[in-house]
């Protein structure tokens, strides 16, 4: 069932600040603004951090699906989040591409450009 433009608007909203949470919302003092996520922190722990960090980060792929966004979209976005799942497995240089890489805000954008030209983004 399709939802409606303000459950859209709600979920956007909701992905946007999970998108946030995981991947910009600690600030690093004395870097200029750089900032990363919790992300960036659960795939510190060894064996299971990155697999959690790809779960939630499923759960913005999933609310992409239920906008709407076509295939090619959440193929993309299941691309960003395996590569940061895989190479974030590899201990110290994995974590630091961790914290840099930020698949939510990549999937983020990839769902606002569909949002704003469904056509092109299907390209």
């Amino acid at each position: 069932m399709p939802r409606s433009d303000a459950q859209r608007a709600r979920s956007l909203a909701e992905v946007e600040g999970l998108a946030w949470l995981l991947d910009n919302s600690i600030p690093v003092p004395g870097t200029g603004g750089r900032r990363f996520g919790i992300d960036a922190i659960i795939g510190l722990v060894p064996g299971i951090g990155d697999a959690i960090g790809a779960v939630i980060s499923a759960y913005i792929i999933n609310e992409a699906r239920e906008m709407g966004a076509p295939r090619s979209v959440l193929y993309r976005m299941m691309s960003n989040v395996m590569i940061e799942t895989v190479i974030g497995s590899i201990p110290v240089a994995g974590d630091l591409f961790d914290a840099a890489f930020k698949a939510n805000s990549r999937n983020l954008a990839l769902l606002a450009r569909y949002q704003l030209d469904p056509r092109g983004s299907r390209r």
